[in-house]
C-alpha cells in the first residue's frame, strides 16, 4: 500500500502540485488565525465564591458563612476539591473540578446550591467569582494626575474607566485596588443620641425610609399620557442632615443633623496600593475572559485606553506598568528565533552533506511545509501556540524520512545514469518507503502516550505532542509525495553522486574502526553496556525537579508583618520595601498589592502584601546574572533595611498559578490538618523550625494564622435582662461602630453607598467603647460595660480549610539544589524531629506534589512508549530477532541524555522526561534504516557479516545526516538563554545527547552485533578492510 502511494504521486504529479499550493494557502491563513500565548494554561476548571461579611471577625466568617457554604457544596457533580479561606470581613471558597469538564455548566451547578444557603442578616448574596483563570491578569494600569486626591481617581477609575474596559471584547472583569472609595456618612454622635433618648437604630430606620423614589402608572393629561413617579431620593449631604428623626406637636422637628454630621468619606478599607516608594496609588487589573487570545485582548484594552484618556479631566493619565504580552512577545521571539536557526543549520547541513544543491532544496521545503501543514491542524483543533506547542518542534526531525528518500534517489541516480529519470526515482522511493514510514511512524507513535497524561504536565505536553504529531504526520505524506514528483522534475539532468569533504573525511576513519570493531562484537557490546551502567549511576546524581522555571523578567516578593499592625503602618512599610528595591539599577518599578482587593481572588491581611518587581532587560543587570542571584541581593537589603519581614519570593504568573492550583505560593508546601488552631499554629513552627535547617531551604514561612489583637464585647445575659434589653440591641450597637451601609446616592454617573456609624472620637479607646449607651428604644439607655464583658485578646487572624477541615500551612522555596532530593530530606526531619501531633496529620503539596503525580503517570507511560516501538518493529521485519537489535538504540540512547543533563547541571525534570519520550522514537529511525538495508544485502546473497559491513558504509552519509540534522534542529533550544528558553533547554539537551549515542551504537556496534542476532549464529569473522573507503561498497 505504501509503494502504491508513492505511484499514485508520481502518476499525477500536476495533482500533487496543486494540493501543495492549497495547503500553503490554508497553511499561511491558519497561522495568521492561530492564537498565541507564553506558555500553555495549566489552570485547573475553577470557581470563586465570596461572600462579603462586613465587620465579621474571622471565626464569626468561618461558623456563619464558610461552613454553610461549604456543607451546601459537597457533593457537587465533577468537583474534585473544595478550599476556603476566612477573613475579617470575607470568606472566599475554592471549588475545583475535573479537567476536561464545561465550566459553564460546573458554575451553574454551583449557583443552584447556593440558593438554599442560609446566611445570617448583614452578609451579602454569595457571588462567583470573575470567569477567568491564572492567566486572566494581562493587564494593570495606574490612575494618575496632579493635584487630584486619592478619591477623586479612584472614583474616576470606578465609574468612567472600568465600566467601558469591562466592555472591551475580551474583557470579563476590572479589579479596582487602592485608592480612597467615595461614600457618604453619618457620623453619630452617641452624646447626643442619649440627650435626644434615641437609639442608633433610629438613625439606621430614618435614612433608609426616606431615600427611595416609586411609581403610579400614568394619568390622562391635557389629551395625553403623564408617567407619575414619586421622588424621593437623596441627592445631596443637605437632604440627609434634613431628614426627621422625630417631630411632635407643638415641638421643632429633630432632624438628623442634630446628632450627627454628614460627610464625604472613604470607605474603610481593606488594603492599599503603594509604588516606586512615592506612597499610595490607585490601580486597575484587567482579568480577561477565560479562552480568549491574549495578544488581541491586550491589543484592544491598549487602544481602549486610548480612547478613554481622551475623555479624562486635564492632566490624569491612565499609566500601563505591565502587559502580559510583552512577556509572551519575548517568550514567542525566543521561539521563533530557535525554530529560525534551526531551520537555518538543518538547510545548510543539507546542502553541505548531500553534495547536490537542487537534492538539499527539494529536501529543505519539507520543512516550511511541513510546519504549514501543522499550524492548520492546530487551528482546526484548538490549540494555541506557545512555548511547548511551536518549542519542541525539531526541523531536522521533520526531514529525515525526506533525507532519507532524496539521497537515496540522488545516489541511484548516480549509479544508473542512462536508465529513465522516472523509473529511477520510482526504484528508488519504493526501496526506502516502507522503512521510511515505519520509522517515522514510530516516531510519531511514542508520541501518543503522552496524550495520556494528566493534571498539569497533561496541560503542559499535550499539546506539544499534538503539534509534533501533526507535523510528523504531514513531512510522511510529503515524503511520500512531493519528495519523488519533486526529484522527477528537478533532478532530471545527470547527478554525479560525490560525497562531500566532510562525508568523505568521516569514511576515511569510519571504514577501518568499523572494521576492527566487528571483528569484536563481545567488546563493543561489553563496552557499550559498561557506558549504560555508568549513564545510571550518573542518572542517580542528577536530583529532579517538575518544571524548570519560566523566566517572566519580573518578580514577585510576598511579605509578612506581624498580625494587628494597622494600615496606616503597613502602607508605611510597603513604601519603605520599594524604596530598597528602587536602588538596585535592574529594578524598574515596583507595586506593591496590600490587603484584600475588590476581587478577592487571593484574600490577604492587611498584614500580607504582594510587591510586584518589573525588571529591565538581562543586559542591563548590575547586581546579579541570575534571579537567584538578584533574589539573594534583594532579600538581604530588605532584611537590613527592613527587619522583621517574612519573605517568600516568586514570579506574577508563577505565583498565581501556583494559588489556584493548591493554595500554595512556594515550591512546597507543608499541610497540617486539625481542629484546634492553637495546636495548628505550634505544629507549624515547629514544622518551619526544622525544614529552614534543611540545605536549600528558603523564604521558609509558616501561616500566621494567631495573633490577630480582638476586642471581645460578650453579652451578659444576666445583666441584659436585669435592665430589660435583649442580646439584639447590644449587638446592634456592636455593630455601629463598624457602620452600617443604609442606602445609595447617585452623583453623576457613580453610586455611592451612605453609612451610618457613631463618630470616631465615640470608639477612639476601648474605656471610651464601654461608656456608649445601650437604648431599649423608649429612651432608657444603660452603658455597654454594665451590659456586657470587654476585654482584649488574641484571636485568629485567618482560618483556611481543605475539604473542610481546618489546614495551617508552612511553605517554602528550594534555592541551589534539586527539588524532589530536598523534599526527601525535609521529610525525613520533620518525621523525627517535628511529628504531627495525635489527632493531626500533615501533608506535602505544592510542584512537588505536581512531580510526584506526573512520575507516577510516566512509569505507566514510558512502558507504553516502549511496548509500542517494539511491536511496530516486529510489524515491520516479522522477527524478534531483529525488533530487539534495533531497540537496543533505546537503552543506549539513553547514555548520551543522562551525561548531557549530568554534565550541563540539569536536573530530571518533566521537560527532559518527554526529551527521552521523544529521543526513544528518533533513536529507531537510523537503525530501522541500516537494518532494512543489511536485509536487503542478505537477500542479494551476502553473508550476514558482509552485509552488516556493505550497508554500514553505503547508509553512513544518510545516517549521519539525519542524526546531525535532528541534532542541530535543537542545538538552538539547548543553548539559548532568553526568555522561555528554560522550559525547552532540558529536552533539547536530552535529545542531543541521545542522539550522539545512538548514532554511534547504530555505525559500530549495531553492524558488529548483527549476526548474532541473523540467526546464523556461525558467521565468518574474517574482515577485510574495505577496498575504497571513499566510496560506498557495493
Amino acid at each position: 500500500m505504501i509503494t502504491k502511494i508513492v505511484d499514485a504521486a508520481l502518476g499525477n504529479r500536476a495533482v500533487v502540485l496543486i494540493l501543495v499550493v492549497v495547503l500553503i494557502g490554508i497553511g499561511i491563513m491558519s497561522m495568521q488565525r492561530l492564537p498565541f500565548d507564553a506558555d500553555p494554561d495549566i489552570s485547573p476548571l475553577q470557581v470563586l465564591v465570596t461572600t462579603q461579611a462586613p465587620g465579621l471577625a474571622p471565626l464569626d466568617v468561618e461558623r456563619s458563612i464558610t461552613a454553610p457554604v461549604e456543607l451546601a457544596l459537597q457533593g457537587l457533580p465533577g468537583m474534585q476539591g473544595l478550599r476556603s479561606i476566612s477573613r475579617y470581613g470575607v470568606s472566599v471558597l475554592y471549588v475545583r473540578f475535573a479537567d476536561g469538564g464545561n465550566i459553564y455548566l460546573d458554575r451553574n451547578l454551583v449557583t443552584e446550591r447556593l440558593q438554599n444557603v442560609q446566611l445570617p442578616p448583614g452578609t451579602s448574596t454569595p457571588q462567583l467569582g470573575p470567569l477567568s483563570d491564572g492567566l486572566s491578569e494581562i493587564y494593570q494600569f495606574q490612575v494618575r494626575g496632579k493635584g487630584q486626591s486619592l478619591m477623586a481617581l479612584r472614583t474616576l477609575l470606578d465609574w468612567q474607566i472600568a465600566p467601558r474596559l469591562r466592555q472591551v471584547s475580551g474583557v470579563v472583569d476590572v479589579n479596582v485596588n487602592g485608592g480612597e472609595r467615595k461614600t457618604y456618612e453619618v457620623q453619630v454622635s452617641d452624646d447626643a443620641l442619649t440627650r435626644y433618648g434615641l437609639s442608633i437604630d433610629d438613625v439606621f430606620n430614618a435614612v433608609q425610609m426616606n431615600n427611595g423614589a416609586s411609581g403610579g402608572a400614568t394619568i390622562e393629561h391635557n389629551g395625553g399620557e403623564a408617567i407619575i413617579r414619586g421622588e424621593g431620593l437623596l441627592q445631596t449631604s443637605a437632604d440627609i442632615g434634613n431628614i426627621v428623626l422625630r417631630s411632635s406637636s407643638g415641638a421643632a422637628p429633630l432632624y438628623v443633623r442634630d446628632v450627627a454630621k454628614i460627610v464625604q468619606a472613604p470607605m474603610p478599607r481593606l488594603g492599599g496600593v503603594t509604588r516606586d516608594g512615592r506612597g499610595e496609588v490607585v490601580v486597575g487589573v484587567v482579568l480577561m475572559t477565560l479562552g480568549q487570545n491574549t495578544r488581541v485582548v491586550a491589543q484592544n484594552v491598549e487602544a481602549a485606553i486610548k480612547q478613554i484618556q481622551t475623555t479624562l479631566p486635564p492632566g490624569v493619565e491612565i499609566a500601563p506598568y505591565y502587559n502580559r504580552a510583552d512577556l509572551m512577545d519575548r517568550v514567542l521571539h525566543t521561539v521563533a528565533h530557535n525554530l529560525a536557526e534551526g531551520a537555518i543549520l538543518v538547510m545548510v547541513v543539507l546542502l553541505l552533506l548531500l553534495g547536490n544543491a537542487r537534492a538539499g532544496l527539494i529536501v529543505a521545503l519539507a520543512i516550511p511545509l511541513s510546519m504549514l501543514a501543522a499550524a492548520t491542524a492546530m487551528y482546526f483543533a484548538g490549540l494555541s501556540g506557545n512555548l511547548m506547542s511551536l518549542g519542541a518542534i525539531d526541523f531536522g526531525l521533520l526531514v529525515d524520512g525526506a533525507v532519507v528518500m532524496i539521497e537515496n534517489v540522488v545516489r541511484r541516480r548516480a549509479e544508473m545514469p542512462d536508465r529513465p529519470v522516472d523509473q529511477v526515482v520510482r526504484e528508488a522511493a519504493r526501496e526506502v518507503a516502507r522503512p521510511v514510514t515505519f520509522a517515522v511512524v514510530i516516531i510519531t507513535a511514542v508520541y501518543l502516550p503522552i496524550l495520556s497524561l494528566q493534571g498539569v504536565e497533561g496541560k503542559m505536553f499535550i499539546p506539544m505532542a499534538l503539534t509534533v504529531i501533526f507535523a510528523l504526520i504531514a513531512s510522511l505524506v510529503l515524503t511520500l509525495t512531493l519528495m519523488p514528483v519533486l526529484a522527477s522534475l528537478l533532478l532530471r539532468r545527470r547527478v554525479a553522486e560525490h560525497d562531500s569533504p566532510i562525508i568523505r573525511w568521516v569514511r576515511q576513519g569510519y571504514g577501518p574502526v568499523l572494521a576492527r570493531t566487528a571483528r569484536r562484537p563481545a567488546l563493543a557490546m561489553g563496552l557499550a553496556v559498561l557506558l549504560l551502567l555508568s549513564a545510571c549511576v550518573a542518572a542517580s546524581q542528577l536530583g529532579a525537579e517538575f518544571l524548570p522555571r519560566l523566566d517572566e523578567g519580573a518578580l514577585t516578593v510576598t511579605t509578612t508583618k506581624l498580625p494587628g499592625i494597622s494600615l496606616a503602618s503597613a502602607l508605611q512599610t510597603q513604601t519603605m520595601i520599594e524604596r530598597t528595591l528602587k536602588r538596585f539599577p535592574e529594578v524598574q518599578s515596583a507595586v506593591t498589592l496590600g490587603g484584600t482587593s475588590e476581587i478577592p481572588t487571593d484574600p490577604m491581611g492587611v498584614e500580607q502584601s504582594d510587591t510586584f518587581i518589573m525588571l529591565k532587560p538581562t543586559s542591563e543587570w548590575r547586581t546579579a546574572h541570575t534571579q537567584d542571584g538578584l533574589i539573594a541581593a534583594y532579600s538581604a537589603a530588605l532584611n537590613r533595611d527592613v527587619p522583621g519581614l517574612q519573605l517568600s519570593w516568586a514570579q506574577p504568573i508563577q505565583m498565581r498559578m501556583d494559588d489556584m492550583l493548591q493554595g500554595v505560593q512556594a515550591d512546597i508546601a507543608v499541610m497540617i490538618h486539625g481542629n484546634d488552631l492553637t495546636t495548628l499554629h505550634d505544629t507549624a513552627e515547629r514544622i518551619a523550625s526544622v525544614i529552614s535547617r534543611v540545605p536549600g531551604a528558603a523564604d521558609v514561612e509558616a501561616q500566621q494564622t494567631i495573633g490577630q489583637p480582638y476586642l471581645r464585647i460578650i453579652v451578659n445575659r444576666e445583666a441584659v435582662a436585669r435592665y430589660g434589653l435583649n442580646a439584639s440591641q447590644v449587638l446592634d450597637l456592636v455593630q455601629s461602630l463598624g457602620g452600617r451601609t443604609v442606602g445609595t446616592m447617585v452623583d453623576g454617573d457613580g453610586r455611592f453607598d451612605i453609612r451610618v456609624h457613631l463618630q470616631a472620637q465615640d470608639r477612639d479607646s476601648v474605656a471610651r467603647i464601654g461608656d456608649l449607651r445601650v437604648s431599649d428604644g423608649a429612651g432608657r439607655s444603660v452603658p455597654l460595660s454594665e451590659v456586657a464583658d470587654i476585654r482584649m485578646e488574641p484571636g485568629p487572624s485567618t482560618i483556611a480549610h481543605q475539604q473542610g477541615q481546618r489546614v495551617v500551612m508552612v511553605q517554602a522555596n528550594v534555592r541551589g539544589r534539586d527539588l524532589a532530593g530536598f523534599v526527601t530530606a525535609a521529610q525525613q526531619a520533620v518525621a523525627v524531629h517535628a511529628p504531627p501531633p495525635p489527632g493531626y496529620s500533615i501533608s506535602w503539596a505544592g510542584s512537588f506534589q505536581n512531580l510526584q503525580d506526573a512520575m507516577s503517570r510516566l512509569a505507566v507511560v514510558v512502558p507504553v512508549a516502549l511496548a509500542v516501538i517494539f511491536a511496530l518493529l516486529f510489524l515491520m521485519f516479522n522477527s524478534v530477532r531483529l525488533a530487539a537489535l534495533i531497540f537496543f538504540n533505546v537503552p543506549f540512547a539513553a547514555i548520551g541524555g543522562i551525561f548531557a543533563l549530568w554534565m550541563r547541571g540539569l536536573p530530571f525534570s518533566i521537560s527532559a522526561a518527554v526529551g527521552f519520550i521523544a529521543l526513544f522514537g528518533i533513536a529507531v529511525l537510523n537503525g530501522v534504516v541500516m537494518v532494512s538495508y543489511i536485509e536487503e544485502r542478505r537477500a542479494a546473497g551476502l553473508n550476514p557479516l558482509e552485509a552488516a559491513m556493505q550497508a554500514a558504509m553505503t547508509r553512513l552519509r544518510p545516517v549521519l545526516m539525519t542524526a546531525t540534522v535532528a541534532s542541530l534542529g535543537f542545538l538552538p533550544m539547548a543553548i539559548s538563554t532568553s526568555s522561555g528558553a528554560e522550559v525547552q533547554r532540558p529536552l533539547a539537551t536530552v535529545v542531543i545527547g541521545g542522539l550522539v549515542s545512538a548514532t554511534l551504537l547504530t555505525l559500530l556496534v549495531l553492524p558488529a552485533v548483527y549476526p548474532w542476532f541473523s540467526g546464523r549464529r556461525r558467521a565468518s569473522r574474517t574482515v577485510a578492510q574495505p577496498a575504497s573507503p571513499l566510496q560506498p561498497a557495493e
